[in-house]
């Protein structure tokens, strides 16, 4: 929906607005349509707005209630702000507006910090208490939406992207070890509230942030996903009937709360096909789909439309299709990267980034199926992972993570390596009390921490980055809460995301449902030859990689001799990895702070 930064001085100056200018010069492309600051002595509000809910200006950020002494900046869409603007009203609140955002402050005003609890949606925001000088920031469970911040003893800021707060400057770029650690073993996924920069974190989600003047902080979190069975059994068909019920709601939902026309993203699969058969079910006329495919190599193709083709036949959607020769995908790839908040290794940043141009120019807001795969168990590894022997580390380590630690000391320079820092955090995260089994285990982590900085961030970030949001049904915290409750068999049966498929069957053509696992493919990011294989090594061999010191020569050596020998566990190109984290660092680093 926006973008949003700020500024909160904790050495008694007064907030510089010359920053917030530089942090918004970098956020105009997450809002295009309005422009504004705030500031009140110690602290100075940045807002880029991209309007989708009460399309006045009245609805215009930062937002200002000076009756009760709070500004408010904010990113995201409360799905049930109506219901929460009427129990405000009646608690007394006045409105001046009509949209999300004020609903916000008066929720704030009337339950304090408290109040995050009775959002649902998608969100990052920070509010202004201008009597008691505190700042409240906030992000919402599933970390849909972004929020980045930096620390000194005379400042704190915080951006919607890391570009921005290095824009600001006086950031620490030296790279943070166990974040590189993380960055190799979990697909570029470094979880919050660490990023691969020593200067920059990121708040986790379902977690509140609250800051004095005097730089005292204090982290709160105030949701967790119990993934345990409830007190009364269900049958099979009960749960297949709760999941139908709460995924439509959730789709309806995303597409009520705007006042712009909503399309979806479908790439041929069944879980994005399944968005557009939901809201057909619910009688939506006039749906607006969009399909993007690239260019196939002898062993992948690099598109799915003999799929999305067969939904918007039986739909009769208004579609979309685009084919991206490889001189595109390559040509454009530097933009792409320049829109990664943190360096992201899926093959399928730049499918969005290119589709998301071509969107934003039909509709502002888009629904997509993220998620689905992490809450419904639809990834080939799940099974894999419950057959296997051992802790629930060694199971999840041994089909999961890129590389193990001994091949992290063999790629990085020995002033990089430390700990296996990732194995620490994962049998954690693992062993958490509230999953009754192994596999709700790793269910949870990967909805609750591992989509969060990888397909979800991408998906912000590359939607974002031309004024288009979207949003992710499959994430709506009320499903996730049920899905999590259901036995890991009724999701593993049949290959995977077995009540999604026994909800479709019967409302889109078997063919969609019963396919291999599909999504936006770019085959050429993972077969890598040719003009990528040499983009590629002019990244590695570049003056700027050597001087880094950050990868051992002898294994850069290796990955270009022979790149498609060496995937990982998850079929990933290795050497991608290498290429992107220091194409990234070149282009977004290299030169600031």
């Amino acid at each position: 929906m926006c973008g949003i930064c700020g500024e909160l001085r904790l050495d008694g100056r007064r907030a510089e607005l010359d920053r917030i200018r530089r942090m918004l010069d970098r956020l105009e492309r997450r809002g295009p349509d309005h422009e504004g600051s705030y500031s009140d002595g110690a602290l100075a509000f940045g807002h880029r707005r991209l309007s989708i809910i009460d399309l006045s200006v009245q609805a215009s950020q930062p937002m200002v209630d000076a009756e009760l002494g709070l500004a408010l900046v904010f990113n995201g869409t409360i799905y049930n702000y109506p219901r929460l603007r009427d129990e405000l009203q009646r608690a007394g609140h006045h409105f001046f507006s009509h949209g999300d955002t004020e609903v916000i402050l008066k929720a704030y005003a009337e339950w304090g910090e408290a109040c995050v609890e009775r959002l649902h949606g998608m969100f990052a925001f920070a509010i202004w208490d201008m009597n008691a000088r505190r700042l409240f920031v906030a992000r919402d469970r599933m970390g849909i939406k972004p929020l980045y911040y930096s620390q000194t003893g005379e400042h704190f800021r915080f951006a919607s992207s890391i570009q921005a707060l290095l824009a600001a400057g006086g950031v620490d770029t030296a790279l943070d070890p166990v974040a590189l650690h993380h960055q190799f073993s979990l697909h570029a996924v470094v979880p919050a509230p660490r990023t691969v920069l020593q200067g920059v974190r990121k708040i986790p989600p379902a977690h509140t942030l609250t800051v004095e003047v005097d730089g005292s902080t204090r982290l709160s979190r105030y949701w967790r996903l119990e993934a345990t069975r409830p007190a009364e059994p269900r049958t099979e068909a009960e749960w297949i009937e709760a999941i139908h019920q709460a995924l439509k709601d959730a789709v309806d939902k995303r597409l009520r709360i705007a006042d712009v026309p909503v399309g979806v993203l479908l790439s041929g699969g069944l879980d994005s096909s399944l968005l557009v058969g939901l809201l057909a079910e619910a009688g939506v006329e006039d749906i607006r789909t969009f399909t993007v495919g690239f260019e196939d190599q002898p062993e992948e193709k690099g598109g799915e439309f003999e799929y999305s083709d067969q939904v918007v036949e039986r739909f009769n959607t208004r579609h979309y299709k685009y084919h991206i020769p490889n001189s595109e995908v390559l040509r454009r790839l530097p933009e792409a990267v320049d829109a990664m908040t943190e360096p992201m290794v899926g093959q399928d940043a730049v499918a969005f980034y290119l589709l998301s141009e071509q969107v934003s120019q039909e509709v502002k807001v888009v629904q997509s199926g993220q998620g689905s795969d992490e809450v419904f168990g639809g990834y080939f590894w799940y099974p894999e992972m419950d057959a296997a022997q051992g802790s629930h580390l060694e199971r999840f380590r041994s089909h999961y993570f890129d590389r193990d630690h001994a091949e992290f000391a063999e790629m990085l320079e020995p002033a990089h390596v430390g700990e296996d820092h990732t194995s620490v955090l994962i049998d954690e995260l693992l062993n958490e009390p509230g999953a009754e089994t192994f596999i709700d285990a790793v269910l949870r982590l990967d909805t609750t921490t591992l989509i969060v900085d990888d397909p979800v961030k991408r998906v912000d970030n590359m939607t974002m980055a031309w004024g288009l949001e979207a949003r992710v049904p499959f994430l709506d915290h009320e499903l996730v809460e049920l899905a999590a409750r259901m036995p890991p068999e009724l999701k593993l049966r049949d290959g995977g995301k077995y009540a999604l498929k026994k909800i479709a069957r019967g409302l889109m053509p078997d063919s969609v449902i019963d396919r291999p696992k599909g999504y936006f493919p770019v085959p050429a990011l993972k077969y890598v030859r040719g003009e990528f294989l040499e983009f590629m090594r002019d990244i590695l061999d570049s003056q700027a990689a050597r001087e880094r010191g950050l990868y051992r020569r002898a294994y850069v050596e290796k990955l270009l001799a022979s790149p498609e020998s060496h995937l990982t566990r998850i079929k990933g190109s290795k050497l991608w990895h290498l290429a992107l984290l220091e194409f990234w660092l070149q282009r977004n680093v290299d030169g600031a702070g």
